[in-house]
């Protein structure tokens, strides 16, 4: 039976047992830390692992972008139906205020008294609406609320601070913004 080379070299008194153990024992440790089947990836493929890697690092980032700007919205949304909630006037009376709903381009109306009716034209109070309710808020309210969540304002008085033409045959006779048909 033939021997090994380390045999060999240690009967022939080249080596010592020392130094056949620790090169035994190097050789183990290189074969475990590079298990059969793997090589070493060249500069290439290092490369392209390593922008795959970043392309993955940025998808995520953009998904977390995404995540904290939808919980944004809906912290604004959920501010918004607060503030409306919190602000709304009540709107008994027997007075029809017709507006238009321009989430779906329907005409709505609400039953509002005297006074509501008038602060609603002279665009004291604003129409607000979250879902399928409607609500009768201040101004100020309003705004702060379009703010957060824009589709929310439904209905807001214009201020007519136009001056009527000089030419204008009817600029002595000014249409009533409460004008009732």
């Amino acid at each position: 039976m033939a021997k090994s080379l380390a045999e060999q070299l240690l009967s022939a008194g080249l080596v010592n047992e020392k130094k056949v153990k620790q090169v035994k024992r190097q050789k183990h440790l290189e074969r475990k830390q590079d298990p059969k089947g793997k090589t070493k990836p060249n500069a290439e493929q290092q490369a392209r692992l390593d922008q795959q890697r970043a392309e993955a690092a940025e998808r995520d980032r953009e998904l977390n972008r995404q995540r904290k700007a939808e919980q944004d919205a809906k912290a604004m949304r959920a501010q918004a139906l607060q503030m409306l909630q919190h602000n709304k006037q009540p709107v008994d009376g027997d007075i029809r205020f017709n507006f238009t709903d321009p989430r779906n381009n329907k005409i709505k109306f609400l039953f509002v008294s005297d006074k509501v009716q008038q602060h609603l034209s002279s665009a004291k109070l604003a129409i607000c609406a979250y879902e399928d309710d409607y609500y009768v808020v201040p101004r100020h309210v309003a705004e702060k609320v379009a703010e957060r969540f824009a589709e929310s304002l439904i209905y807001l008085a214009a201020e007519s601070q136009q001056q009527p033409d000089e030419d204008d045959p009817y600029k002595d006779f000014p249409i009533p913004d409460d004008l009732m048909w």
